[in-house]
C-alpha cells in the first residue's frame, strides 16, 4: 500500500496503540459534545427554560435518527478496516465506493421519513403543549440535515479504519467554532430561535465533513475511488450492511427505549424536562472516554482480524477494558463533586427545583458508570469479528430494561425512577455483552485456526 499517515494497528503494543489512538477521538469527541452543549446553553440563556426543555424533549427523536446514521457508518467501516489490515488496497477502494453508494441511498430515505414522522412522534411521546411547536421547528431541521450527519460520519469513519484519527478531529475543531458563532447570528441576530441552533448544527457539521472528504483525497491515495471501484456487488454491499445494520438498528433500538423514558418523564412537566436535559448534557460530556475506547476498539479488531492476529485483538480487549473501568470511576468521581458547578452553565441555579432533580439524575447514574464503560467496549470487539447479532440483542436488552424501569419506577419512587431507568439498561447490556465476548472470541480463534499470519 502506499505509505501515508495511517496507522497500522497490527504491529506494536496493543496498549500504547489503543491509548494513543485514543486521543485524539477523545479530543473530538469532547469537542463534538462541547458544541452541542453550547446549543443547549446558548438556548437556555438566551431563550429561557422552556426552550430548554423543548430542545431537550427532542433529544430521544434526534438518537433515534442519528444514532441509526452514525451506527450504520461505524458497521461498514469495519469491511474497510479489515480490507486495511490485509493490505488489500484495490478491496479498500471498492468498500469506500460502497460505502458511498449505501450512503447515499441510506440518506434519502432516512430523511423522507423523519420530516414526515417528526410531529407524530413528538405527539407520542406527550410532549406538553407549551413546547410542541418549538420542539418541531428544532427537531425538523435536524432531520432535514441528515445528509449533514451521514457525510462527516461516513467519512471518518473510514479514515479512522485506516487508522487516522486524528484528521477527523482538527476538522471537527473548527466546526465547532463555527458552530459556536453561527448559534449566536441565527438565535441572537436573525432571531431565527431554537431553530437557528439546529441551522447552526447541521451547517457546522456538512463544512466539517466536507472538508474531510477533501483532505481526505487530497492525502490518502488509497481512498481514491474511480469509476470501476463504483461496479455494485450486491454480496459485497451485503456483506457490509450485515455489519452495518445491525449496529445501526442496536442503536436505534436504544433510542426506542430513550423515547419511551422520555414520554415518562414528559408527564412531570417541564421542570423536570429541563432538569433532566441538562442532566444529560452533563453526564455526556463526561462519559465520552467511553465511546472513545469503543472506537478505538472496532478499528483494532477489525485491522487485526484482516491480519489473523487474535492474540492481539485478546490482548487489546483486556487492556481497553482496564483503562475504560479506570477512566468511569474517575467520571463518577467528578459528577459525585462537581455537578453543581457544571449544572450553573445551563442556567438551572434561580430554579431550586430543576437544580435538585439535575442533581438527583447526575449522582444516582454516575454511580453505574462502570457498567455503561464496558458496554462499549466488548460490543465494538464483536462488531469487530463481524459478529453483530449479539450486540443487536443487548439493544433490545437494554430497550426490555429501560422500557420496563420507565414503566415502574416511577410509580414506586417518583422522578427517581425515572433516573435509574438508563441505569438499569445499562446493567442488563454489558453483563449480556461481557459473556458474549468470551463465547464468541472462542468461536472466531476455531474458525480461523490454522490460517497463516
Amino acid at each position: 500500500m502506499a505509505k501515508s499517515n495511517a496507522k497500522d494497528m497490527t504491529q506494536g503494543s496493543p496498549t500504547k496503540l489503543i491509548f494513543f489512538f485514543s486521543i485524539p477521538l477523545l479530543i473530538g469527541n469532547v469537542v463534538q459534545q462541547l458544541y452541542s452543549m453550547t446549543d443547549t446553553i446558548i438556548v437556555g440563556q438566551c431563550l429561557g427554560s422552556n426552550a430548554l426543555a423543548a430542545v431537550g424533549t427532542t433529544g430521544p427523536l434526534s438518537f433515534l435518527i442519528l444514532g441509526f446514521v452514525i451506527g450504520i457508518t461505524s458497521g461498514i467501516a469495519v469491511i474497510a478496516a479489515q480490507r486495511f489490515g490485509a493490505k488489500d488496497e484495490e478491496g479498500l477502494k471498492r468498500s469506500v465506493a460502497t460505502s458511498i453508494i449505501l450512503g447515499i441511498s441510506i440518506t434519502i430515505i432516512i430523511t423522507v421519513l423523519a420530516v414526515l414522522l417528526a410531529k407524530p412522534l413528538l405527539l407520542l411521546i406527550n410532549t406538553p403543549e407549551t413546547i410542541l411547536q418549538e420542539a418541531y421547528d428544532y427537531i425538523v431541521v435536524i432531520f432535514l440535515g441528515v445528509f449533514a450527519c451521514m457525510l462527516y460520519n461516513m467519512i471518518a469513519c473510514l479514515l479512522r479504519a485506516i487508522g487516522d484519527s486524528r484528521t477527523p478531529l482538527y476538522f471537527l475543531a473548527v466546526s465547532s467554532i463555527l458552530n459556536i458563532g453561527l448559534d449566536f447570528l441565527f438565535i441572537l441576530t436573525f432571531d431565527m430561535g431554537v431553530a437557528g441552533a439546529a441551522w447552526a448544527t447541521v451547517l457546522s457539521q456538512f463544512l466539517s465533513g466536507l472538508a474531510c472528504v477533501i483532505y481526505a483525497f487530497v492525502k490518502y491515495p488509497m481512498l481514491r475511488v474511480s469509476k470501476k471501484d463504483f461496479h455494485l456487488d450486491l454480496r459485497f454491499a451485503w456483506k457490509h450492511l450485515q455489519i452495518g445494520l445491525p449496529m445501526a438498528f442496536q442503536f436505534s433500538i436504544t433510542a426506542i427505549g430513550v423515547i419511551i423514558l422520555q414520554g415518562a418523564l414528559n408527564l412531570f412537566g417541564e421542570d423536570k424536562i429541563a432538569a433532566f436535559t441538562a442532566g444529560s448534557k452533563v453526564e455526556q460530556l463526561v462519559t465520552q472516554p467511553a465511546g472513545t475506547f469503543g472506537v478505538t476498539m472496532a478499528n483494532f479488531t477489525g485491522q487485526n482480524l484482516g491480519a489473523n492476529r487474535l492474540d492481539r485483538i485478546k490482548v487489546g480487549v483486556r487492556k481497553c477494558a482496564m483503562l475504560t473501568l479506570s477512566f468511569a470511576v474517575l467520571a463518577m468521581i467528578l459528577l459525585q463533586i462537581f455537578s453543581k458547578p457544571l449544572l450553573y452553565l445551563f442556567d438551572v441555579g434561580n430554579n431550586p427545583v430543576i437544580m435538585d432533580a439535575a442533581l438527583m439524575y447526575l449522582r444516582l447514574c454516575s454511580i453505574f458508570f462502570p457498567f455503561l464503560f464496558l458496554i462499549f467496549v466488548y460490543r465494538n470487539v464483536l462488531q469487530g469479528v463481524g459478529r453483530s447479532f449479539m450486540p443487536l440483542m443487548a439493544g433490545v436488552f437494554e430497550l426490555v430494561a429501560r422500557s420496563a424501569a420507565a414503566f415502574i419506577l416511577p410509580g414506586l419512587m417518583g422522578y427517581a425512577g425515572i433516573c435509574l431507568a438508563g441505569p438499569a439498561a445499562w446493567v442488563a447490556a454489558s453483563i449480556l455483552l461481557f459473556v458474549s465476548y468470551h463465547i464468541v472470541i472462542r468461536q472466531v480463534e476455531k474458525q480461523y485456526a490454522g490460517k497463516t499470519r
